[in-house]
């Protein structure tokens, strides 16, 4: 119940961790799969002069498929030749050495300062093109062009949609006392362009994106007492979206983007789920029960909203109709099933799970209740999928410290995420951009 009380806001209180927003998150795979498939990803032949690009293109996306634990992308200096076409490319020395695809291409100077991104991905040992584009961007954009493109090789070749051009929202805290600072920051899936959204000497928490991207909800007690606020990010502009007395917390997006539902406490003292809409600003209570009610996330069509419940003795997640009707238990393996969200098809859930005495990230099935524990760690808790569900962000503490990590939906893939120094918490993945 301890532990419960702490996510009443839907986030991890932060009074004892420090993190530098600036510091650059490195990932570590430290479960792939059996068999990743080797490919080559050559450097892009650079035909500009002597003024170099200011990003080696290959290499982010060689490093997207090598995080994603299904690649394993060979070394450029164990490369014996540097192909950028098809004719180019000597398919039989290249399968030689044990690889199964390559990515070949240039890099393209515009006359406007501007560059092109030309680059095809070949089939090894059929010795056939599988993917061919050209791909305009500007200097700032090139990082961006590069995730876009891992996303189109990783989904040629594996048939899931890529999530590399996607982003992550967390907080961090640096400084001690009177001198801490909270910040929300977001950053690109690989760790990234951070991006200091919000900073404040009072405790933020709870981010969650909206589906179109630009908005994120999250609580903050800059007033010394918790209020609700939205940040769009393309503009800067902050909307207050709730500061009703009591507890004001735990915000997730309707999948339409024009409701909130959050958790309140308001006169009675009690908490309770509301759905919040954003237009007017009329409540429509979800839950009236003695109970903590908290945690809400909706289904994939907005139909339902799923939340943590203590009110068959110890917290475990609830579904109930959008307008507050038919609820129902969903978990009932373990004495605490908290925080859940769902896969953006609605067919799967992650949620926090004890599993004797620790906290880990499960998959539950929302039909049937059947619960699969996916991760290890102690305190492993705040589980955000991927866009494409097939991957769960989640905090977990490692010697001591605070980090991210990610555990693919069967379990086998699994990465840390750590800044160099300090902690980073409560992660929220974005939903895909709307290019």
């Amino acid at each position: 119940m301890r532990k419960f009380l702490v996510h009443l806001l839907g986030a991890t209180l932060l009074g004892g961790f420090a993190a530098s927003a600036q510091a650059q998150l490195t990932i570590e795979i430290t479960a792939g799969v059996d068999q990743a498939m080797p490919i080559a990803v050559v450097p892009l032949a650079w035909q500009g002069g002597l003024t170099r690009p200011p990003l080696d293109v290959a290499a982010v996306i060689a490093a997207d498929l090598s995080n994603s634990g299904r690649f394993d992308a060979m070394d450029p200096r164990d490369m014996l030749e540097k192909p950028f076409d098809q004719q180019g490319i000597d398919f039989e020395d290249w399968r030689l050495l044990g690889l199964e695809a390559i990515v070949v291409g240039r890099l393209l100077p515009q006359s406007d300062g501007n560059y092109v991104i030309q680059f095809e991905l070949f089939d090894l040992f059929k010795q056939r093109r599988l993917l061919g584009f050209r791909l305009p961007s500007t200097g700032a954009g090139l990082r961006a062009a590069a995730h876009r493109i891992s996303d189109l090789i990783y989904e040629k070749l594996t048939g899931i949609k890529g999530a590399f051009a996607t982003r992550i929202a967390f907080i961090t805290v640096q400084g001690q006392g009177s001198a801490r600072r909270y910040r929300l920051v977001v950053a690109d899936a690989d760790g990234a362009n951070h991006n200091i959204i919000v900073e404040s000497p009072e405790p933020l928490m709870s981010p969650a994106w909206a589906p179109d991207g630009d908005r994120i909800a999250y609580v903050s007690f800059e007033s010394n007492k918790s209020a609700i606020y939205i940040q769009e990010l393309s503009t800067g502009r902050r909307l207050r979206a709730s500061a009703r007395e009591g507890v004001n917390g735990a915000p997730a997006f309707s999948p339409d983007g024009r409701k909130l539902a959050l958790t309140l406490s308001r006169d009675s003292g009690n908490l309770d789920i509301y759905v919040l809409n954003l237009a007017n600003q009329v409540l429509t209570r979800i839950t009236r029960n003695p109970a903590i009610d908290t945690e809400a996330t909706w289904s994939a069509d907005g139909s339902k909203i799923f939340f943590t419940s203590d009110r068959s003795g110890g917290p475990q997640i609830y579904s109930a109709d959008a307008d507050g009707g038919n609820k129902r238990r969903i978990t009932y393996e373990g004495n605490y099933n908290g925080r859940s969200r769902l896969t953006p098809d609605g067919k799967e859930m992650a949620v926090v799970h004890n599993d004797q005495g620790a906290f880990r990230i499960a998959r539950v099935n929302p039909e049937n209740g059947n619960l699969l524990v996916l991760t290890d760690g102690q305190l492993d808790e705040s589980p955000s999928f991927s866009p494409n569900g097939e991957t769960i962000i989640y905090a977990t503490r490692v010697n001591g410290r605070g980090i991210l990590a990610t555990v693919s939906i069967d379990g086998r893939i699994q990465r840390r995420i750590a800044a160099q120094e300090g902690d980073v918490r409560e992660p929220a993945w974005s939903p895909y951009p709307d290019f």
